[in-house]
């Protein structure tokens, strides 16, 4: 094991929670999505099998809720074969270095999201002047510096694959990050979408809150490139996904899902860019 891996020195607990917060939903049989405060984690496998992976770590200090989650969906002392990361976001990365400790496995992230989780680079800072609600106001509080995985991160196969994921491939959505991936099936339609879109008004207190269901784009406090979140919502809509995991809100699928993220991807200036706020000017067309 590295000794040598870190969080940032702004890592600090997260006061932010939803009425989802502690609830678990078996999407498929062998896809899990479970709301540690205002994310989503996943767990993709079979609890037959016990032959599964982790996508996405919670936010800070949630590590005993995930390796409990995972014990009570897969057995007592199971672990996943990896850890896959749609992004190195604090809300998705929280709780990484525990359970690489505790499980001695793995992390897998696309390349161009390394620099954040090898110490080298920071996220740009959240964004509190940005057109939104509470959340966007708190985003100073939230923790943007590059965490430190070492030699137990890794980058994503390049050929599209997903380790231990037989069927499902990674595909590159950049906007809410540069190295943001998301992960489909194309057997049954199934995506795991990360932030690339995500199902609740993420900058609105009351929305997170309640997990009022509302298509939406990536949280606009950390967001800086909405051009190239568009594209990549896009890319998500014209696959034709009949059920979508996101990182916040509630999973979608059928009539549903196509409708909204059609809706999303022809009305995205007037949905999800910001009027204003430090990356919206640049991104207005």
């Amino acid at each position: 094991m590295d000794k040598e891996i870190s969080y940032g020195e702004d890592y600090n607990y997260i006061p932010t929670t939803s009425i989802a917060s502690g609830q678990g939903i078996e999407v498929l049989p062998d896809l899990y999505c479970y709301t540690n405060q205002i994310a989503n984690i996943c767990l993709v496998g079979n609890p037959e099998t016990k032959d599964f992976v982790l996508i996405d770590a919670g936010l800070p200090e949630a590590a005993n809720e995930i390796i409990s989650v995972t014990e009570e969906r897969f057995g007592e002392n199971s672990r996943p074969k990896a850890i896959l990361l749609t992004h190195g976001h604090f809300d998705h990365v929280g709780a990484v270095i525990e359970l690489v400790k505790h499980w001695n496995v793995p992390v897998y992230a696309h390349e161009l999201e390394l620099p954040f989780l090898t110490g080298k680079m920071n996220y740009p800072e959240p964004d509190p002047t940005v057109e939104g609600g509470m959340i966007a106001k708190m985003s100073p509080m939230f923790p943007n510096e590059a965490i430190n995985l070492g030699k137990n991160i890794h980058a994503l196969p390049s050929d599209g694959s997903v380790p231990h994921m037989p069927g499902f491939r990674w595909i590159h959505t950049p906007g809410h990050s540069p190295g943001h991936v998301s992960f489909f099936r194309e057997s049954d339609r199934c995506l795991i979408a990360g932030d690339a879109f995500i199902t609740v008004k993420q900058d609105e207190l009351d929305k997170v809150l309640t997990q009022e269901v509302e298509i939406s784009g990536p949280p606009r406090y950390l967001t800086p490139d909405w051009q190239g979140a568009w594209e990549s919502v896009r890319k998500l809509e014209a696959l034709h996904p009949t059920v979508a995991v996101t990182g916040h809100g509630m999973p979608l699928s059928g009539e549903m899902l196509s409708k909204t993220l059609k809706t999303l991807v022809n009305n995205f200036e007037q949905i999800a860019i910001p009027d204003y706020g430090k990356y919206a000017n640049k991104n207005k067309h």
